[in-house]
């Protein structure tokens, strides 16, 4: 089955032989687009957290079939070295990862929250990030949400 979709701004299409097939392994090893990791495999982690129109998803549960004629966005669509997203310049400024093998995910999962409310407080942070980090860096990444926040707004200002 042929499926069409736009991945980080460029259209694909691929062929797959069950419809249902994540779309984490269409994405890694179809697409060859390593950023977005393997969890748990049961969409409750959050490491493989992409966009699909713009939402949150978890790529490890959610078929390719759903990604006919979507708009797909992974890590490495977010920003670029030259000009990172803010949440990949608050990251690094706050120096968040400790292994790092989640960070794309919860990247992902705070961009999709940040186009939704563009200043959470920490409530809004704790009821939306609920992706999981074995090495425990909630504190660091709460720091880099809020300043990736505070950098998202005074880009739209200027």
């Amino acid at each position: 089955m042929k499926i069409s979709f736009t991945i980080n701004g460029q259209d694909q299409t691929v062929e797959v032989a069950d419809p249902y097939t994540p779309l984490l392994w269409v994405v890694r090893d179809i697409l060859d687009l390593k950023g977005t990791k393997f969890g748990c495999g049961k969409a409750a982690c959050g490491a493989c957290t992409l966009h699909v129109n713009g939402e949150a998803v978890r790529s490890c549960s959610y078929a390719v079939k759903f990604a006919e004629g979507a708009q797909v966005t992974t890590i490495e669509g977010l920003g670029t070295k030259e000009n990172p997203h803010p949440v990949q310049q608050a990251w690094k400024d706050q120096v968040v990862p400790q292994c790092g093998y989640c960070q794309p995910g919860f990247m992902m999962a705070t961009a999709a929250l940040l186009e939704k409310i563009p200043n959470p407080t920490d409530e809004d942070i704790d009821q939306n990030i609920i992706n999981v980090c074995r090495c425990g860096t909630y504190y660091r990444m709460r720091k880099a949400i809020h300043q990736a926040a505070e950098l998202a707004n005074n880009s739209t200002k200027e």
